[in-house]
């Protein structure tokens, strides 16, 4: 397998995750196998409507443009919300597990947790969907308060839009107003899973450095102006980006993935068998950059070594 292609798979090398149909099977197959007696045929609508909304086939709303967090990001973040409610209900008594609604509920959050990024056709004075970066996650409540009644799944549409707040950073994960043991365990999984995903992406520093960084400038976040005029740089270029994430990846890992979320990553490995390729990535991507950063050599930021040599297909 080439690179590129590579590139376009999720963190076992098995399923596509540039292609929704491909990763709704993958899905449909991970809950089909866990619950055998539940129905999921709202699940491949779900995809479909979701390659039309980031395509912009969906009546009211244009293509996603935002280049980071795009439609691979996305369907990698359902897969991985998929496995890691697959190993925890294998891993709890039938009393303690989240079982198929619940399971269901979680996916859609994760299937719509960025779709506040996509604009609204009425939206012409916004020239990027990454101008709504800090508040993209209370947009997405929004579009799933909409949207989900539109299908017949209106009972959780409201809960769906307080779940999604997992993901961001709008509000503390701990405010979310969400009393229900299980359901707070549905939205540290989101999180976790988004987290996860993304971090363990084989292209997660060049995109940081040529994805990211961008759509930071455009949503006001990597210089925060302050009232009095003044601003606070907190990344003052792609590089300096880059120089700063295995910081960040330390401290979401500790803070988010060990503490909000009660390190919930680590039922992925009841899925797989034992491994947690997500962490396993993850850490390889977070090592491989301090090298780069340790041999202090600018060039290496801005070339191609942050490309990663791939190991034999995971199984």
């Amino acid at each position: 397998m080439g690179a590129s292609n590579r590139l376009a798979m999720d963190v076992s090398g098995t399923i596509d995750v540039t292609d929704p149909q491909s990763v709704c099977s993958a899905v449909l197959a991970i809950f089909n196998a866990r619950y055998p007696q539940a129905d999921f045929t709202i699940i491949n609508k779900l995809y479909d409507d979701f390659a039309a909304l980031y395509r912009g086939q969906l009546p009211g709303f244009l293509a996603c443009d935002t280049s980071y967090h795009d439609i691979q990001h996305v369907l990698d973040v359902s897969l991985a919300m998929a496995r890691l409610l697959d190993g925890y209900d294998a891993s709890h008594e039938p009393a303690e597990q989240l079982g198929a609604e619940l399971a269901k509920l979680g996916l859609i959050v994760a299937l719509f947790h960025d779709s506040g990024y996509i604009r609204r056709q009425g939206e012409s004075d916004i020239q990027n969907g990454a101008e709504y970066t800090k508040i993209h996650v209370s947009r997405s409540a929004q579009f799933m308060a909409e949207y989900l009644p539109s299908i017949g799944y209106t009972d959780n549409a409201q809960l769906a839009g307080r779940l999604v707040h997992f993901t961001g950073y709008e509000c503390k994960p701990d405010e979310i107003n969400i009393d229900d043991p299980k359901l707070r365990t549905v939205g540290a999984l989101v999180g976790t899973a988004d987290v996860i995903a993304q971090m363990a992406d084989p292209a997660y520093l060049e995109k940081c450095r040529d994805r990211l960084f961008p759509e930071f400038e455009v949503g006001g976040i990597a210089r925060q102006k302050k009232p009095d005029g003044s601003e606070t740089v907190l990344y003052k270029s792609a590089e300096d980006l880059l120089i700063k994430t295995p910081q960040f990846i330390k401290t979401t890992i500790e803070e988010r993935l060990e503490g909000h979320f009660n390190g919930l990553y680590h039922y992925v490995e009841a899925h797989f068998g034992g491994r947690n390729y997500y962490m396993e990535a993850l850490e390889k991507n977070c090592l491989h950059l301090e090298s780069l950063l340790a041999q202090n050599d600018p060039s290496l930021l801005s070339g191609s070594a942050l490309r990663p040599k791939f190991s034999k297909r995971a199984h």
